[in-house]
């Protein structure tokens, strides 16, 4: 909070026009005009999450295909992963599923 001395040392710069020029334009461009500061701190952060969002999904590719490529070469690998992923048997095997509960 202003006391009064401090807002009495304050009134002769307000009385400014420069100053008082500057304060409006200000306010104008943090709360009033269409281009908003408020709205680009915003979309800088939505840039900055969505940049993060980019790099992540870009490792989760580069894994995916090197997985692709162990799959596509070599037929042991293929056969885990289908027994793994989709619980798929050969005709005369039996597969039992354990599920770990989390306490």
């Amino acid at each position: 909070m202003l006391k009064k001395d401090n807002l009495f040392k304050l009134l002769p710069y307000l009385k400014n026009k420069y100053v008082l020029a500057i304060l409006i334009f200000i306010v104008w461009i943090s709360f009033i005009d269409e281009n908003r500061l408020i709205d680009r701190f915003d979309a800088i952060k939505e840039v900055n999450n969505l940049k993060e969002q980019n790099n992540y999904y870009k490792e989760q590719i580069a894994k995916n295909n090197t997985k692709l490529n162990e799959l596509q070469t070599n037929k042991e690998n293929l056969e885990r992963f289908a027994r793994e992923q989709y619980l798929m048997k050969k005709p005369n095997e039996d597969v039992f599923v354990i599920v770990q509960e989390i306490e």
